[in-house]
């Protein structure tokens, strides 16, 4: 049975290769041997939000925040997802949860300065 990174390299070679589907299929394989992985996760989201699929990727993004709380690039991330979710559903919550993984974001960055 493959490890978990070695279905996320394989995850990686279906990216660049541009088979998406593979790819996320993959990445929910990694998700489902080990929730804690924040790559998984944050490739996932992204993944999903280029299928058009924002609302899917969200709980992905939210994950990798949540595994990784003061990393700035997650919550810039996230704020990209929300914002990707509202242009699909025009729920004002998400341009404001937008907002808040924003500053979060911009808070973290000043911390670390």
């Amino acid at each position: 049975m493959p490890t978990v990174d070695e279905i996320y390299k394989q995850s990686e070679q279906f990216r660049r290769e541009g088979k998406s589907a593979e790819a996320i299929t993959a990445l929910e394989e990694v998700l489902k041997l080990d929730n804690s992985h924040v790559l998984a996760h944050m490739t996932l989201a992204r993944l999903l939000c280029k299928a058009n699929r924002p609302l899917d990727g969200v709980p992905h993004s939210e994950q990798a925040c949540q595994l990784e709380p003061n990393e700035v690039f997650n919550w810039t991330a996230l704020s990209e997802t929300y914002q990707k979710a509202f242009e699909a559903t025009q729920d004002r919550m998400f341009i404001l949860k937008a907002e808040e993984a924003k500053t979060r974001s911009h808070q973290l960055q000043w911390q670390k300065s």
